[in-house]
């Protein structure tokens, strides 16, 4: 099972959101975009905006950075991360 599931990174992003607002992020989809790009940036040379453990892998550092609030997802209208 996938630690933390789709549905906790789903709570974590849209946690801000305030009641009657369209949700930033409604869909897995969303969230695997997200995650990719972040990997992308980190494969690039950007570095994690959390201590990761050696050789931890750039999409699990990607997960993880969102997970802890890390990261900001734009809605679709914006960029798609800051």
């Amino acid at each position: 099972m996938l630690h933390p599931s789709y549905t906790d990174l789903m709570k974590v992003v849209n946690k801000d959101v305030e009641e009657g607002e369209s949700k930033v992020v409604n869909s897995r989809y969303s969230i695997v975009m997200a995650t990719s790009k972040r990997a992308r940036q980190l494969i690039a040379g950007d570095y994690p905006l959390i201590e990761g453990k050696e050789g931890e892998k750039p999409l699990s550092i990607a997960i993880e950075e969102l997970n802890e609030g890390k990261l900001k997802v734009l809605a679709e209208t914006e960029d798609t991360e800051e």
